[in-house]
């Protein structure tokens, strides 16, 4: 059923009015002409359109970037100061060695350290690499070794902690600069301050093809080491692209984007869209909290809120009606990626917030947002949307040798996109081989499966290899976890395919109930009778478990390849992305 988007009390337009319009006419070129670009045609380069475009202009004293610490207390930083700390970082690379093109990485919570390193790094022509903090010693070094890190930020307990240990493995790293030491410790491990404090606050960023190298996102694999998906710097038209049209930034704005930098959503919209669109962006240092969440949204005056499903779920297993409590009459926009977003989370957002929440689809591989829903379309609750201009997107299906396009209305597929899209990853770094393989002729394979309805949506199936094979049936999980979560006992529910000699595998439900049910035979009983009604004897569970939490990534993903194997006692796989409780 579709649901008309509110749009804040219609106080402010949309950027994107007509859709269709848009979409027929749009044109990368013309979307280049609203970029600056390095003076003298020298080429584009992320970071002067984040920063110094603005510091140059009547937005020099905007708040670009205000930081709330865990106290509450917060911190600004204009475009004008964020110009002279970011030049600051690029002098001391330079001042360092780093050459063009070479990596370096942050390892540290949300401080504004790793703001500044990450947009100094791409003033200088150097590779930007965030790490989770949350990262064990191992994962840490897998990324920095399959990454030849050069240069390392981090905190002084995380370098104890994390780092010191993996020194002599990894001849590559030059330079460790530790972002709350007043002196350097030795040669190569040194103040961040203290470099700072030396370097000089005025850098001409170098000339930068718009194909040069400058971020490098690790996604992790079914087994294995994780994978470094390239980005360069043209990804920046779709980051000034989708913040204007998904996003929907005007100027004057307050947006926050809760995801860490270490997810690839936490640099594309926790960093630079929303910089390169000239609004204020509001970065918390403290993890997930209900009431501290809410409170944000008051006091900073939100506008436009980008959040996770796994989030969004939390929020709804608790009897909090926040507009009850807190003023949100600034919000007028909330968007979600991270995970398929169910449709009874799209319209709790229309009963909670007085908007359904906007879902969209993209992969640390395109590295920007490709299917949205957008403030100014009808939303088909649980529909990831339609492709963003400029894009195209198909439902396709593949075999070994060819590749042919659906174009009957609602047939399942594999969701295809066209190739050269301005954020399209450019390498699996050493790993050129899997990088091949993701493509067939013009066509990028995402892994994922869909179809695409009449009027144009797309719904998302599941991955390819989570479809569930069932009594001659192919069953997509996100199809029977929705359903599962119309249950009333139901807070969250992810399933996977359980081998089977008979009907090849059976459908099993791993279900987190709401507060107050017990998962007792009776509500078994009720939520397998409830989902065979909903669904057909074929397609419905065959089997439920109750668990406390399901396994998540931090960007949200459910881990349903964990699932299945702790149920078969299988191999966990790399598992470095994993959510802690």
């Amino acid at each position: 059923m579709a649901a008309e988007l509110l749009t804040g009390q219609g106080v402010i337009a949309n950027n994107l009015q007509n859709y269709d319009l848009c979409y027929r006419s749009f044109n990368w070129q013309q979307e280049r002409g609203e970029l600056n670009g390095l003076p003298e045609n020298k080429g584009l380069n992320i970071a002067y359109e984040a920063i110094e475009r603005h510091a140059n202009s009547e937005l020099a004293n905007t708040i670009a970037l205000r930081w709330i610490r865990k106290d509450h207390t917060t911190q600004d930083f204009s475009y004008s100061s964020l110009q002279h700390l970011t030049s600051r970082f690029a002098n001391v690379l330079v001042n360092l060695g780093i050459k063009r093109g070479e990596k370096v990485f942050t390892l540290s919570g949300r401080i504004p350290e790793l703001y500044i390193a990450a947009l100094g790094t791409l003033k200088a022509t150097a590779v930007y690499c965030p790490l989770f903090p949350v990262f064990g010693p191992e994962p840490v070094f897998q990324r920095l070794s399959r990454g030849e890190a050069k240069v390392l930020v981090t905190t002084r307990a995380l370098f104890e902690k994390k780092v010191k240990q993996l020194l002599n493995r990894l001849p590559s790293l030059q330079y460790i600069l530790i972002t709350d030491e007043e002196a350097h410790i030795d040669k190569n491990v040194l103040s961040f301050p203290r470099l700072m404090e030396e370097a000089g606050d005025e850098f001409s960023i170098p000339p930068t093809d718009p194909e040069d190298a400058a971020l490098l996102h690790f996604t992790s694999g079914t087994t294995g080491m994780p994978k470094g998906a390239l980005h360069v710097h043209n990804a920046v038209l779709m980051h000034y692209m989708t913040g204007k049209n998904v996003l929907d930034f005007h100027k004057g704005d307050v947006f926050w984007c809760t995801a860490d930098p270490g997810w690839v959503t936490g640099t594309s919209y926790g960093i630079i869209a929303p910089l390169v669109c000239g609004v204020t962006n509001v970065v918390d240092e403290e993890e997930f909290d209900a009431v501290r969440w809410y409170s944000i949204l008051e006091k900073q005056q939100v506008n436009v809120w980008y959040t996770a499903p796994t989030a969004i779920r939390r929020l709804m297993r608790m009897n909090i009606k926040p507009r009850d409590i807190y003023n949100l009459q600034s919000l007028r926009l909330i968007c979600s990626v991270g995970e398929p977003l169910h449709a009874e989370a799209v319209m709790w957002g229309e009963k909670t917030f007085g908007m359904p929440i906007l879902d969209n689809w993209w992969q640390t591989e395109t590295g920007g947002i490709m299917i949205a829903n957008y403030p100014s379309m009808k939303v088909k609750p649980g529909s990831m949307g339609k492709p963003l201009p400029g894009t195209e997107a198909a439902i396709a299906e593949i075999t070994d040798t060819t590749i042919n396009i659906i174009t009957e209305p609602g047939k399942q597929g594999h969701l295809v996109l066209k190739k050269d899209w301005p954020s399209m990853f450019r390498a699996y770094i050493h790993d050129e081989d899997r990088y091949k393989k993701c493509f067939r002729n013009e066509w990028y394979f995402t892994g994922d499966l869909a179809r695409k309805d009449a009027d144009g949506y797309y719904w998302f199936v599941g991955r390819a290899d989570d479809i569930i094979k069932t009594s001659g049936h192919m069953v997509g999980p996100f199809e029977v976890e929705s359903t599962l979560m119309e249950h009333v006992a139901v807070a969250e529910a992810a399933v996977i395919g359980k081998p089977d000699p008979v009907i090849g595998e059976i459908v099993k439900a791993f279900i987190v109930l709401k507060h107050g049910f017990t998962g007792n035979e009776k509500v078994q009983l009720d939520i397998l009778a409830f989902a065979r009604q909903k669904l057909g004897a074929a397609v419905a569970p065959k089997e439920i478990s109750f668990i406390e939490e399901l396994p998540k990534t931090r960007s949200g993903k459910i881990l349903r390849r964990l699932l299945k194997a702790r149920e078969l006692g299988l191999p966990e796989g790399d598992i470095s992305t994993l959510e802690k409780s």
